[in-house]
């Protein structure tokens, strides 16, 4: 059984060598181990991916867990296999509803195999499409949009979330969030190419180098923002020279960025593939 563990909380002597005795002494294989420790924050963070017997899953589970509370970190014991028929998602938006509602509408007719087990918004301009599919609603953001990370955590973790999936959900998560469900458990959307177009408005600097193949990129996430080898699917469409812009973005959003999106959770709840050390890898 494929199991992946993340460890996070306030930086100290010793929090890492109790989680690695624990699965070791378990007979489990350690396939990938990485650790964080951002001194201008006093945040620890490890990330561990083991092989395990499945029926030592739910004891592992509870024995970190509780390793977790003895250290005071937040531990998050997880395996893609546990529910691999019908994964659980949370699509998180913003302001753009189309690539939502591609992907609800893909799941409805069983072209995703997986679960819209909540909808999160920091924005509350998506809200219609929750009660349209019937799928629970979540506000996290101020009225100025601004989001509370913890909070969006607390709800994944409530709803048993197996993947994060942000949907033009047009804010950064902290590096503490993308820790927490670290392991290729969070999918962003970005509308632009990358990693030659990063940033929060990748057409429009498309456009200005004169391009006519204009794309998007269904990625996943890890604490840099945009990185470049975390690419799980990409999708382009051409233009003729002279177009405008305004033009380019719509046909980008209405047709391009649903379809990139729908394809890349599909790779990723399908099995097709998975992140390894900061790579995507096919899963085997």
């Amino acid at each position: 059984m494929h199991v992946v563990i993340t460890a996070v909380g306030p930086d100290n002597r010793g929090l890492a060598d109790p989680i690695i005795h624990y699965v070791t002494g378990q007979g489990a294989n350690i396939a990938e181990i990485q650790m964080y420790d951002h001194d201008e924050a006093s945040v620890f963070a490890m990330l561990i991916r083991i092989h395990l017997a499945r029926e030592q899953f739910e004891p592992t589970k509870k024995a970190l867990e509780e390793i977790g509370r003895l250290k005071k970190l937040a531990v998050r014991v997880w395996s893609p296999d546990e529910r691999r028929e019908r994964p659980r998602l949370a699509i998180c938006t913003t302001y753009r509803p189309e690539p939502a509602l591609a992907l609800l509408r893909a799941i409805r007719d069983k072209q995703v195999a997986a679960e819209p087990a909540v909808i999160i918004g920091n924005r509350p301009n998506c809200r219609g499409l929750a009660e349209q599919f019937g799928v629970d609603w979540h506000e996290v953001g101020d009225t100025a949009g601004k989001a509370d990370d913890a909070r969006l955590i607390d709800i994944c973790d409530e709803y048993q979330v197996d993947y994060l999936i942000l949907a033009r959900y047009m804010r950064i998560l902290p590096p503490e969030s993308c820790w927490k469900y670290a392991g290729g458990r969070i999918i962003n959307l970005h509308h632009g190419l990358l990693p030659s177009f990063p940033g929060m408005r990748p057409y429009h600097a498309a456009y200005a180098s004169h391009m006519l193949t204009y794309g998007a990129t269904c990625h996943f996430i890890v604490p840099e923002l945009d990185a470049g080898n975390q690419i799980i699917y990409q999708s382009t469409f051409t233009v003729p020279p002279g177009s405008r812009i305004e033009e380019i973005i719509r046909q980008g959003q209405q047709d391009n960025e649903p379809h990139c999106l729908v394809e890349g959770v599909r790779r990723v709840t399908s099995g097709e593939v998975q992140l390894h050390f900061h790579r995507v890898v096919a899963r085997k």
